[in-house]
């Protein structure tokens, strides 16, 4: 009998045979995120990772994007965050919810007090101070997955992905989504979340009924 890890792609999230392809990501439930972050250990490195995964969650941002964030970027004060340099080098500045506030406060106070950053260290870095990679990101949350026993797909841009399918059910405009995700076009929006909630078909299909047996 073969082992997951006799399978090509065994440990890194992709399916056997499909090594090499990009997967479409798989949109995460509130109960899956919290499991996720609850599972996340009480060190150094995981509340940097708990705060991390939760500003990617709760504001959408890309992996590079949260990577590449100083402290000063953040103003938790308004509950906002300047990415300076977004896809095509463009700068924006989004939003983040209050609930979020308490998660990244505590990975700052320990960030200042137990590794004690020089200037221009990225707000996520590693225990030496040093910027992270987006691989050390995707390995983390498939660690974290496999701990909470979550099968689908999960990796950075699934967060994104579950923000953006989350505020559309909520009722947000999709030119506020358009704003938030960063996207050139309101086009590039539609088509995105055409793809990852088509809330029209969503809504028709469960209002029909049938006399069922």
């Amino acid at each position: 009998m073969r082992t997951a890890r006799a399978f090509p792609g065994a440990g890194t999230g992709v399916a056997p045979g499909q090594k090499g392809l990009t997967l479409p990501a798989e949109i995460l439930t509130p109960r899956e995120v919290l499991a996720m972050l609850a599972s996340c250990p009480d060190t150094v490195t995981g509340i940097r990772d708990r705060a991390l995964i939760t500003v990617m969650y709760r504001s959408g941002l890309r992996v590079g994007e949260a990577l590449a964030l100083e402290p000063k970027d953040i103003d938790l004060a308004v509950g906002s965050i300047a990415v300076l340099h977004g896809k095509g080098d463009r700068r924006r500045t989004v939003g983040i919810d209050r609930a979020a506030t308490p998660i990244i406060e505590r990975w700052v106070a320990t960030r200042a007090a137990q590794l004690a950053p020089p200037p221009g260290v990225p707000l996520f870095c590693s225990q030496k101070c040093r910027r992270m990679s987006r691989s050390m990101v995707r390995e983390m949350l498939l660690r974290l997955a496999r701990r909470t026993g979550i099968e689908k797909r999960v990796h950075p841009h699934g967060l994104r992905h579950t923000m953006a399918y989350e505020l559309l059910m909520e009722g947000v405009p999709i030119p506020v989504i358009q704003r938030q995700l960063g996207h050139a076009s309101l086009q590039t929006t539609d088509i995105y979340l055409s793809h990852i909630a088509p809330k029209e078909v969503i809504e028709f299909m469960t209002a029909r009924s049938w006399d069922a047996p």
